[in-house]
């Protein structure tokens, strides 16, 4: 199995700030990962390299067998890259099923598919963005970038801000997505107990660093490794 993205040495940040070090990695096409760290040390800002929306200073990011390091943010999404940022970013003048036809490519997720996973969305198809709650606009933005039919999405903090019945609504897609369609994803979530227990490999980053990875099955079990990394309330569930 080849890899669909390769980050070999890469350094990047914003203006000035250098705020990952030295970050390689490979993900193999059809492989979920988890990216996992305490607040402040990197994972958004890795999400955004890959897409290039930060300073990268070194290395070398290769996506479908292609250096994608000098690409712009708008190229590296027509690649095959899709992305559901934490600020959503839903077209709040539009509704619902503009936003989704807007971005709509040919392939296996349909307009259709995306109603038939999130029924709501096609409650409020009439419904402009502006006029949904926040766990809405999530399940839009996740809906928006499957429609867009891509070879990795980048999921960053999906279930961040969310009520509980949302968290597992969007759960329950995530994992059909990752685990039994198999599509590649990267996933920065702040609770390590929901996403590892639906991914394949994890990397906890620390100060811009990786300072772990591993299969996700394993580190779902290392209580010690998630205390010294993540806070004793995520070893817990809490």
């Amino acid at each position: 199995m080849g890899a669909l993205l390769s980050l070999s040495a890469v350094s990047a940040g914003y203006g000035e700030a250098v705020v990952l070090k030295d970050i390689s990695f490979e993900l193999p096409s059809r492989t979920s990962l988890a990216v996992l760290g305490r607040n402040g040390v990197g994972k958004t800002t890795l999400v955004n390299t890959i897409m290039g929306l930060t300073r990268q200073r070194a290395g070398s990011i290769r996506f479908d067998g292609a250096e994608v390091s000098g690409l712009a943010p708008e190229r590296r999404a027509r690649s095959g890259l899709g992305w559901v940022p934490q600020e959503r970013n839903v077209f709040r003048p539009l509704t619902v099923e503009e936003n989704l036809t807007a971005v709509a490519r040919p392939g296996p997720w349909s307009l259709e598919r995306a109603y038939a996973v999130f029924p709501r969305l096609k409650e409020r198809r009439r419904n402009l963005g502006n006029q949904l709650s926040g766990g809405e606009q999530q399940m839009l933005a996740v809906a928006r970038a499957l429609v867009l039919n891509p070879k990795l999405l980048l999921l960053d903090e999906p279930l961040e801000g969310l009520a509980p019945i949302i968290v597992e609504e969007l759960l329950n897609v995530i994992g059909t997505i990752v685990r039994e369609e198999q599509m590649s994803a990267i996933i920065v979530e702040q609770n390590a107990r929901k996403i590892l227990g639906m991914t394949d490999e994890a990397i906890i980053l620390d100060r811009g660093q990786i300072v772990h990875r591993g299969r996700s099955a394993d580190m779902l079990r290392d209580d010690a490794l998630i205390d010294a990394h993540l806070g004793i309330g995520d070893a817990h569930g809490r």
